[in-house]
């Protein structure tokens, strides 16, 4: 019974419950919806002050009194009120299209209309102009930097253009004239001429592959690109003084021989440069060797022998030649071997020279001259001689006639030492007791008695003992046994020395005994006395 009257209690209170719950649940909502609203409003509001204050901005350049309009007028010009109209009508065309529209402005318009303003302001010209600017920059010479340039006192003080003159005239002075670089109208020229026959190289070079970076033809001065490799010996180094160092004059091979007896070849690479072959000559100390025209007999003579000898490398057998009938000498020491191959001259006593013949080693005529002769050369078509005599007198020889053509002093030489022809037969380098080395062109010295020499060398401070040309004429290496690094290297045709051989303060050549170029000039090789064939690699050229 108890339990029957309760239950209508219990409903009761719940219906009494359920209005408050639906009033709390409609005051939440509404506040929600009121928290919603206000950021909005915010928005609208923020839009709405920043539209006033472009409104006052605009109002505030509008109205500008007339005392400063025609100050503005004054400073930018007569343009500005136009200006000004474009300014406040971009400014205000946005706003109202914004304003109708309800969206923000193009920022791509804008731009627009800001480079139009731009090209307007840059062809405006200069609002004034400074004369002190057009007035002529003088500089002072006085300054450590720029006194070798002045060539008087009265050049203290110069202008511009005359210190730019100068500077142009030591260039031109300091590089023999106008590179061609430099020369504006010669440059035309050749572009003009490259670019009417170049569509043909264009498309032939868009055919192939490959480098197409190569060094340049001639030999620039004053730095020598070259390479420090293993000596030429290095798998057998001399014992002593070597005397020879030679190329072969068509295979990768070099020739060294010396004061232990013995004469070595090996093969070039300038990696390890391995050993091909050496022979021993008993009782033998060698004072020259060299390799016959085509590269296949060695001759080497003695220090104090009648007899020489011939390795014949074909058939690997050593020939000596005791006595060459009509020939009288108590030593045979120097020689040298013509470049056909055809003739073998003998460097006698009392100014006599023998003429041999390369293949049967037998007399064929002997020349005299006045005095003792110290050094011989053959031109390169083997049709001249030239003799150096003690006495710094030169002798030309006609080969086939044995007839003397010409003789010249060898400018301020007392004692004639080495000589030697270039390649082209164009240069002549005589070198002398007191260390010049006179280089002549041929020309002159077959024509005048004391010709005139194109350089005279005088780098070395002891007796000049080697002279050797490479075999393009790019190069003349001059070189003394008397001192330690006594050797240069000569640029031609500029005659100047090269800067960086040898390295300065660094012994590693001493007394140097000969030198050679390899046949395309790739190689440099000096025979010192410390029994190495020291080798270098010029980068220049490309080939051996």
């Amino acid at each position: 019974m108890r339990a029957a009257a309760a239950a209508p209690r219990v409903l009761a209170a719940e219906r009494r419950r359920r209005p408050a719950e639906l009033k709390l649940a409609a005051k939440k909502k509404k506040k929600k919806m009121v928290k919603r609203a206000r950021p909005r409003a915010k928005e609208m509001e923020a839009a709405a002050a920043e539209a006033s204050r472009r409104a006052r901005h605009l109002r505030a350049i509008s109205d500008a009194t007339a005392a400063e309009r025609e100050l503005e007028e004054l400073v930018f010009g007569d343009s500005l009120v136009a200006e000004e109209g474009e300014l406040l009508q971009r400014l205000a065309g946005p706003q109202v299209s914004a304003a109708r529209s309800g969206a923000l402005p193009c920022r791509s318009s804008d731009s627009e209309s800001e480079n139009e303003a731009k090209g307007g302001l840059s062809s405006k010209g200069p609002a004034w102009v400074d004369e002190d600017d057009e007035a002529e920059e003088r500089i002072d010479m006085t300054h450590r930097y720029r006194r070798e340039l002045m060539k008087s006192d009265a050049e203290k003080i110069l202008t511009k253009k005359k210190l730019k003159a100068r500077l142009e005239e030591q260039f031109q002075r300091a590089m023999g004239g106008v590179p061609a670089w430099a020369d504006r109208e010669n440059r035309k020229k050749y572009k003009q001429a490259a670019s009417d026959s170049g569509s043909d190289e264009d498309d032939d070079l868009l055919c192939r592959t490959g480098n197409f970076v190569s060094s340049s033809e001639s030999l620039p001065r004053g730095i020598l690109e070259m390479k420090s490799c293993l000596p030429a010996n290095q798998e057998r180094l001399a014992d002593g003084k070597l005397s020879t160092v030679q190329f072969h004059p068509s295979a990768q091979v070099v020739l060294t021989a010396g004061r232990d007896r013995s004469v070595s070849l090996f093969q070039v690479d300038g990696i390890r440069n391995p050993k091909i072959q050496s022979i021993y000559l008993e009782s033998f100390p060698i004072y020259k060797a060299r390799f016959s025209a085509d590269g296949e007999q060695v001759i080497a003579t003695g220090t104090h022998h009648k007899v020489f000898y011939v390795y014949d490398m074909m058939g690997g057998s050593i020939i000596p030649v005791h006595q060459v009938r009509g020939m009288e000498e108590k030593f045979v020491k120097n020689f040298e071997v013509s470049p056909d191959g055809s003739f073998m001259l003998l460097t006698g006593t009392s100014g006599y020279l023998h003429l041999l013949s390369m293949k049967t080693k037998e007399l064929i005529s002997t020349m005299k001259v006045n005095g003792r002769t110290t050094a011989c050369a053959f031109t390169s078509d083997s049709s001249k001689i030239y003799s150096y005599s003690k006495e710094g007198e030169v002798f030309i020889w006609d080969v086939r006639s044995r007839k003397c053509l010409h003789k010249f002093e060898d400018e301020g030489s007392l004692e004639g030492k080495c000589i030697a022809v270039s390649k082209n037969n164009q240069y002549v380098a005589c070198g002398s007791v007191s260390g010049v080395v006179n280089l002549y062109t041929t020309d002159v010295c077959l024509k005048e008695n004391h010709p005139k020499p194109v350089k005279a060398i005088m780098n070395l401070v002891t007796s000049a003992t080697s002279v050797t040309f490479n075999p393009t004429t790019e190069i003349l290496a001059v070189a003394s046994n008397e001192a330690d690094e006594a050797v240069k290297l000569i640029h031609i045709p500029s005659y100047t020395v090269f800067s960086n051989f040898p390295v300065f303060r660094r012994k590693q050549i001493y007394l140097t005994q000969s030198m050679d170029f390899s046949p395309r000039s790739g190689f440099f090789s000096i025979a010192n006395n410390k029994g190495k064939a020291l080798l270098y690699r010029l980068k220049h050229y490309s080939d051996f």
